[in-house]
């Protein structure tokens, strides 16, 4: 349950990446969902030993990640395709983005590896498989946000960026004042 609960952040993300004009090829389909794979399952690993290092501001870094990357999004889906190949539209499996939207979706993995470190959980295995579920909820959500963008064009991709903004917001208010 924990580990579908930490992918929920890749599901969302994935959905939206899937969405956006990029190409939605094998190759990017696993670059997106192995990274969201390994560094959910990489940041509970970290977490069961360095959490109380940035858990003052762990959230705020995981909000700014993802509102860089939707605000990209929302450019990107209300600017017109037509005038821009899509070869040449911001691919967010590749780079830059694709380490920001791997590190903002896998900041609650930190704290998760601390608390089953507490609880004397075997962490290894837990990380082994978080990272799994993650992975997998990547690839089936790349390739759903691919059939809506198909099926309901620019707006999707507009609304993606919205929901990693959304998510951004949610992260920090849960943090700032629950």
């Amino acid at each position: 349950m924990i580990a579908f609960g930490l992918a929920m952040d890749c599901f969302a993300v994935s959905l939206g990446t899937g969405a956006s004009p990029s190409p939605c090829t094998p190759r990017s389909i696993l670059r997106l969902s192995f990274h969201f794979g390994l560094f959910q399952g990489g940041m509970t690993l970290l977490g069961s030993t360095v959490v109380n290092l940035i858990s003052g501001f762990n959230h705020w870094i995981a909000m700014l990640l993802l509102a860089w990357v939707g605000r990209r999004m929302v450019f990107e889906g209300l600017t017109s395709h037509a005038e821009k190949p899509v070869e040449e539209c911001n691919d967010p499996t590749r780079g830059s983005s694709l380490i920001m939207l791997s590190v903002a979706t896998s900041i609650d993995a930190l704290g998760v590896g601390l608390s089953l470190a507490l609880l004397k959980v075997d962490v290894i295995a837990a990380s082994l498989v978080i990272g799994a579920v993650s992975l997998i909820v990547s690839v089936i959500d790349l390739l759903s946000g691919k059939r809506l963008s198909r099926r309901f064009g620019k707006g999707v991709e507009v609304m993606g960026g919205l929901v990693l903004v959304a998510i951004g917001l949610r992260i920090v208010l849960t943090h700032t004042i629950l």
